[in-house]
């Protein structure tokens, strides 16, 4: 029961996020509202990347943000809509199947983030699952949201209407 709940989630956040990158016009994917926001293209393409992080999540123990001797991890731009919507379903169809696959016994096994073999924190798969990568797609897609009515774009409705759809 609890993976259909997790199925079902995901598939609508999955719909709502892919709603909203297809918002984003290729003319302003260098635009930022502040000078220390990262650019609508950055944005974008983080979101595109984050349903991936479930292949981390249940596919993995554990990840190294920072592996000695590699360097370090430099952020993704992608140069269009189309590229960011071709990563995004790419990495939605790479995520969905291990949901489905998992069980809650694999959902309660611990799950470990590092930086530099150093563990940063231990905590059930589940929670990572919801935390980083659930609920990190939310809060990323309401801040392009905000970018998007900042631009004059129209924003999607989400959990209920937005003022530019019912």
């Amino acid at each position: 029961m609890l993976v259909e709940a997790l199925l079902r989630e995901f598939d609508e956040e999955m719909v709502k996020t892919r709603n909203s990158l297809e918002r984003v016009p290729n003319d302003r994917l260098e635009w930022r509202p502040h000078e220390k926001s990262s650019t609508m293209g950055r944005l974008a393409t983080h979101l595109a990347e984050l349903p991936a992080w479930t292949v981390e999540t249940l596919g993995q123990e554990s990840l190294d943000i920072a592996p000695p001797g590699e360097p370090p991890p430099s952020p993704r731009f992608l140069a269009s809509q189309r590229e960011i919507l071709e990563l995004f379903d790419k990495n939605v169809a790479r995520g969905r199947p291990l949901i489905a696959a998992t069980n809650e016994q694999q959902l309660a096994a611990p799950w470990s983030l590092l930086s530099g073999r150093v563990v940063l924190f231990t905590q059930p798969r589940l929670a990572i699952l919801r935390a980083w990568v659930f609920n990190h797609i939310v809060h990323h897609r309401a801040q392009l949201g905000v970018y998007l009515r900042l631009n004059n774009i129209p924003v999607p409705a989400i959990y209920g209407p937005s003022a530019d759809e019912g």
